[in-house]
Order: structure tokens, then sequence, then C-alpha cells
């Protein structure tokens, strides 16, 4: 079927006029991917009429791709790089190694002026065939080598220009090219691979980047392009010798924390930071206070100027996470993490917030600087809490990356998000990266922390409770009730929210799907509390507040955290309510719960006698079982005899029967008479060691119909027969007195007891008292 196809697809590809080829292009190209495994069949083994027939194919297949091109029309181009990506993709390494010519004519279609989507799957296509490539040292060899140095000189002249300079050559972006992207993107995954061949291209690279990435108004690069561009300008230093690899790395991540440096000074200039640096060798930047704040440049990492709070703030925000992409992306060689540089970094950052009062900075502990005015410091308030989210996204990325030996940082890195979350807590986006923050650190640190150390989080819990709680629906009429003065003034409310009710609910609906990360994160970080801090450090109150709060979400993971650790009980409270009935009442018919409510474990026996019947082989057990079964036959039919009422009479009247095998059973029920001792044939007291040894166990029924369990030997029943002929009168005295004394509980517990005997009778031991049988029914015939 495969070869049918393929032959199809030539077919269909030779014969159809070039300018149709476009609306049956995706047609062809699923195809070829169905002819997969015909294409990736080596030459050497495929013999026969119709593995040649396939070669043929195959040669057609790639001869046509060639010719379409190098045709003239848009159409049979785009049609060719659609299937040479589909083909590659399909054939993997028995068409690449034919397939020179045509990257060869990919790379000259970039040059060409064809439409934009055309050179975007070119360039997507040229990628392609370059990583697949890369695990074949011969492909790598006849193909990438020699071709990949014009694509990356093909694709950079597509998104800059090429200017030169006495100290060498750098790249002058586009602004408005469409394939930024696209080649960005290339970039990024080629370079890893083949950093040898981006070596020459290290320094324009470097300098299309810093364009890109310090761009501002009116040359701006959209949110995606700039997202980019910071991945490849964290990725240049593992383009450096393999002896240099690890230094590039220090040299640009030290570069990063003093160009952050450099832009806090301007930026931070309207107020007196009480921050001092552990690094002596910082310092501070000049500038002039009497005009606009701004930094002409270039920085330690040769990047633009800006001008103004707004472009400050956002080349810090950039520079944090080009340092955070440095910090989590693998480097090519060994490097130690500069972390005192980079917490002393976050302190100075996280050092300066936002007032709670505007007009009185010192509610924070914040000292304005006079000599700005007071414009430049409300811009600065506002701006602070996108730097503060960069900040607790860096911190994210160490703890992330270092894990368990990030323990000993942890405090710190509490004290800072926790000073954060105090002053800047109303925004919405800073409660967010405090919850993603702490859930990190709780699970790193959590069991070790301190009552102090657990003290300070007890504020974001109650914060975490208030963002999961869903918002209630009546906010214009509490607003409008809470309007009023407490000196009788007239009541404010909103008539559209009368006139249309519906407004209300489309402003809920829509701020709830705004709040659906903060809530994930609040509940992402009550649950690491719940599961990681000792229960004993968190405040009753506070226990008892978040365990509310996931009882009325239904929040079936951090219940489950709840119910696996609950409150220890301490002197002078008992132990605190489970809340495991609200857990069962939601969710039972989940796995996780039913396996916490009802586990089903296999008991663990270690008994030596448990342990002896456990070994015996199966035969032997089964042997052993049926001796007993005949032997307790036997006995039945014996007892049959006599009238089943005396048999009830001479059980009640038996002693208390022990047995040495009587421990393996889960229960023992024994029947005391109340007769007195007077009325007990002499013969049956004078064998006391014979009523000892229980025979079996089998239930009557007494005249009321109370079952009674009746344990007794061969001898003792033959002496109860002649004693209930001999003393007609006992009989009905014996009987009312079974009845009295065996009511329905015992009757149950009776009949569990001859069940469980029943199925443990293969334990005991069963040998001693059938040889004893045999005697006695000797003597009895005797």
């Amino acid at each position: 079927m495969t070869s049918t196809t393929l032959r199809a697809v030539t077919h269909r590809l030779t014969t159809t006029p070039v300018d149709q080829l476009p609306s049956i292009a995706s047609f062809l190209a699923t195809s070829l991917s169905d002819c997969a495994e015909l294409l990736s069949t080596p030459q050497a083994q495929k013999s026969g009429k119709f593995e040649s027939d396939n070669a043929v194919q195959v040669h057609k297949l790639k001869t046509r791709l060639a010719s379409l091109l190098q045709d003239r029309s848009v159409e049979g181009r785009w049609t060719a790089v659609v299937l040479a990506k589909a083909a590659v993709e399909a054939g993997q390494w028995e068409i690449l190694r034919g397939y020179e010519p045509i990257v060869r004519s990919l790379i000259g279609v970039l040059a060409k002026p064809d439409p934009a989507s055309t050179r975007k799957m070119c360039i997507i296509t040229l990628t392609r065939i370059f990583h697949l490539t890369y695990q074949y040292p011969t492909l790598v060899r006849e193909i990438t080598t020699p071709h990949l140095p014009g694509f990356i000189t093909a694709a950079l002249n597509l998104i800059s220009v090429l200017v030169k300079l006495p100290s060498g050559s750098s790249r002058k972006a586009k602004v408005n090219s469409p394939f930024t992207e696209t080649v960005l993107h290339a970039v990024l995954e080629l370079m890893p691979r083949h950093p040898t061949i981006f070596r020459p291209f290290g320094l324009q690279l470097r300098s299309l980047l810093t364009e890109i990435i310090g761009s501002s108004p009116p040359a701006y690069f959209p949110g995606p392009v700039v997202d980019v561009a910071e991945q490849v300008f964290s990725s240049l230093h593992k383009c450096a010798p393999k002896d240099k690899a690890g230094t590039g790395w220090s040299d640009d991540c030290r570069s990063t924390i003093l160009s952050i440096h450099r832009t806090a000074d301007h930026v931070f200039r309207a107020v007196v930071e009480q921050w001092e640096s552990v690094d002596t060798t910082l310092a501070p930047a000049r500038q002039t206070l009497s005009k606009e704040v701004a930094d002409d440049g270039p920085d330690s990492l040769r990047f633009p100027g800006w001008k103004g709070i707004h472009s400050g703030t956002d080349r810090i925000v950039v520079l944090l996470r080009i340092l955070s992409r440095f910090i989590s992306m693998p480097s090519a060689a060994p490097v130690a993490l500069p972390l005192g540089t980079i917490l002393d970094l976050t302190s100075r950052l996280t050092s300066v917030t936002a007032p709670l009062d505007s007009a009185e900075g010192s509610q924070s502990g914040v000292q304005v600087n006079s000599q700005i005015g007071r414009e430049e410091r409300e811009m600065l308030w506002i701006e602070l809490p996108r730097i503060h989210i960069a900040s607790m996204d860096l911190l994210e990325h160490v703890a992330s990356v270092l894990d368990k030996s990030a323990t000993s940082i942890t405090q710190t890195m509490l004290e800072q998000v926790t000073w954060v979350f105090r002053n800047e807590k109303s925004c919405r986006d800073i409660r967010s990266a405090t919850y993603n923050l702490l859930t990190i650190l709780v699970k790193l640190n959590g069991p070790s922390m301190t009552k102090q150390s657990v003290s300070p989080i007890s504020h974001v819990l109650h914060s975490a409770c208030v963002d999961i709680l869903p918002s209630s629906g009546s906010g214009i009429e509490s607003n409008s009730v809470d309007s009023k003065t407490k000196k009788g003034g007239q009541t404010t409310a909103n008539a559209d929210s009368f006139l249309n009710p519906e407004l209300q609910k489309n402003r809920l609906s829509q701020s709830g799907s705004r709040s659906t990360e903060l809530r994930q994160a609040a509940s992402d970080f009550l649950q690491s509390v719940l599961v990681s801090v000792p229960s004993d450090l968190v405040a009753a109150s506070t226990r008892a507040e978040v365990d509310r709060t996931i009882i009325l979400t239904a929040d079936k993971d951090a219940m489950l955290a709840s119910v696996l650790n609950p409150i220890p009980a301490t002197k002078g409270r008992g132990a605190a309510a489970s809340i495991m009935p609200f857990l069962v009442q939601g969710y039972s018919d989940q796995m996780e719960v039913e396996a916490l409510v009802r586990p089903r474990m296999p008991v663990l026996i270690t008994a030596p006698e448990l342990d002896a019947c456990a070994e015996m082989d199966e035969e032997e057990a089964d042997e052993i079982a049926d001796e007993a079964y005949h032997a307790a036959s036997e006995t039945t039919g014996f007892l049959k005899e006599p009238v089943a009422t005396p048999v009830e009479t001479e059980k009640q009247r038996s002693p208390p029967v022990t047995d040495p095998g009587a421990h393996l059973q889960k229960r023992t029920y024994v029947e005391e008479s109340s007769l007195p001792p007077s009325s007990l044939p002499a013969k049956s007291e004078s064998q006391p060691a014979q009523n000892k040894k229980a025979r079996f166990e089998e239930t009557v029924s007494t005249p009321k119909g109370d079952p009674v369990v009746v344990t007794q030997s061969s001898t003792v029943a033959s002496q109860s027969a002649q004693t209930v002929s001999s003393n007609p009168r006992s009989e009905t005295q014996v009987t009312s007195q079974v009845t009295t004394t065996a009511g329905p509980q015992a009757a149950a517990d009776a009949q569990l007891s001859a069940d469980e005997s029943d199925d443990e009778l293969p334990a005991l031991n069963i040998d001693s008292d059938t040889d004893e049988e045999d005697d006695e029914d000797v003597t009895m015939d005797g």
C-alpha cells in the first residue's frame, strides 16, 4: 500500500500544473508521512522487483523537488519547500544522504523576493534538516559544515543590516522585519549543537541582540521577539572555546549584575537607600539630579541608553530575566554560582518598597530624597511591584536549580519576600509571585523550620485563604450600605446595577478568570505548608482558617494533606477534629481517598505456630483437612443416635474446654451450665481430662430456636445418652436452662466461631485426638 501511495504522490507531483500545486501540497505532505516506513528503509535491505521500483520512485521525488526549487513561479517554490520538509521527516537518513543539492537550493530561496510565508517555511525546513544531521557525523561533514554558515548569513541578512566598523562588524536590526522571531528561534535551536560554526558570528549576534533587548520607543520590538532574544543572548557563552566556556559564563553573569546595579542607581535616586553592598568594588553611578532620570549608556553589557522611570524599570526587569536564564540554563562547563552577589542584589531591590501612604514614605521605612520631585517618586512607587516580581522570579530560579543545596539561604529569601509582601500585598501579581516562591522554599526547608521562621508566613497564609475563597456576589449592595456615614449621611448606590443586574455578574466572571492563576498559586502554597511544615508550629487559629478554606473550596489535594498531617494533641488541649468526613463526602469515589479511609493491607503474622503452618506443603495440608473431615463425619453420625436435647444438656454441663491449639482460633466461646453440681452424673465427673479435649463443634437448635454451640468428645456423648435415658426428668430441666442462657447474640457469636473453626481446622493438631478417639471406640465396643 505504501508503494502505491508513493507512486501516486510522484505521479500527481509530476502531472499537476505548477500553479495548482499549492492546493494539494498539504495532501501530498500527509501522504509522504504515511510512506515513512518505505522512505526510511536502507537501500541494502531492498531487494526484488518491488523494492527496485520503490527506489525509482524515491529518485523521481527528489528530482522533482530539486526542479521545483529552481522553478520561476512562486507556487512551485512554495510547494517544494513544504514537501522537502515532509520528505526529510519521513525518510530521515535515507533521504538526507542525497539532499545536498536541495539544501543549496533552499538557501538560495532566502535571497529571492518570495513571500514571507515561503521564506519562513524555508528557514524552518533548513533548521529541521541541520537538526536531523546532528546525530550522523557523515551527514554533518557533507551537509551541515559546508552549508550552515551560508544559512546563518542569509538568515541574519533578513533581520538586520551588516555595518562595518573599525573594531569589527556589527548588526543593525530591522525594526519591522517579519522574520526576526523565526530566525532567532532557528539560531537558538542550532547554536548548542554546532557552537564551533557559530563562533565567528558571536560579535554580530551580540550587537544585534543588545539592540533588540535594549530597544525603547520608537525602535520597539514585540514581547515574543524580546523573549527569544534573551534566550539567545544567554546562550552566547556556549560559542566560546572549550577552555573559556566557564569563564565566559561567569563574565556575562557578572556583567549582568553590574548593569542592574547601575540602572538601579538611576531609578532609585528618588529615595535614600539604607542598603550597603557587600562588594567593596561596586561604585555608584554618577548622575545629575536636576535632569530627567536617564542613562546615556552603554553599560557593561554594551546595552544602549534609556530615558525615563518606565524605561529604566523595563531595563531592570529585562536584565533580571537574563540573569535568571543564566542561572537556569545548562552551561558548557562547570561554573561557580555567585550566590553572594545575587542575594546582595535582591536585598537592594526588595529593600525599597512602596509606602502605604504615598504622602508619607516613612510608614514603610523608606526615606525620600527631597531633591527629587513628587511626580518622579510616585512614578517609582507604581513601577516598584514589577521590579519586586522579577526579583522573586530570580530567587525562584535559584532555589529550583540548587534544590536541597539552597537550604542555607532559604531563610534570607524568606525574609526578603515577606518584607515585600507586607508592604505591597494589595497588588495581585505580588501575591501570586510570593505564593510561588514560598511554595518552593517551604518544600525545601519546611521540615527544619522553627517557630520563629514560621510566624512571618502566618499573614501570607491568611491572604492565601482570602484569595482562594470565591468573591461574594453582593459587592454593589454591600458598598452601598457601607457608604452611609455615621452622622446620618445619604446612601449612594449604582442605579445601573438595579436596571441591569447582569453587569455585576459579568464583572465577577471577568475578575474570576483573571484570578485563576492567583488561586492556583495560593492553593499550592497552602498544600505545601500542610505537607512540609510541622503541624505544631502553625498557630491553631491559622490552621483552623486553612482547614475551613479548603473545605469550602473542596480542594482535594489540600484536604488530603491536612488529614495526613493533623494537629497533634498538646498539654491542656486535646487533638483537633479531623476533616476526613468532608474529604470522604466530597471525594468518596477517588482511589487515594479510598486507600486512606479503608486500607486493605494484608495482616502481618509473626507467631511461630502460624509460621510453621504457613510452611506446610499444600498436599500435607489437604491430607490433614480430609482426615479431620472424615473423623468429624463419623462422630456426627454417632451423635445422631440420642435425642438432640440431651446433647445440649451435656454441653451445658461440660466444663470449659481447653485445647492446646485453641489459641489459633480468633474467638473461643464456652457455654457454662448454671445447674447445681449434684445434678451431674457421676461418670462424667470422673473423666475431666477427656472433657477438656474438644473434638469438634456443632450448632444445634433449642426448642425456642436459639442455636447453641456444642463441643463434645465421643465418650461424653455416650455418657449423656445413658444419663438422659435413665433420668427423663433432667431432660426437661436442662432444656429450659439452655433456652434461658443462650441468647440471640450468643447464638450469632457461636455460629461465627463455628465458621471460623471450620476454616482453620487444617491448622489443628488432629493426630493425637484421632488416636484417642480410636481407643475410646474400642473401649465402648468392648
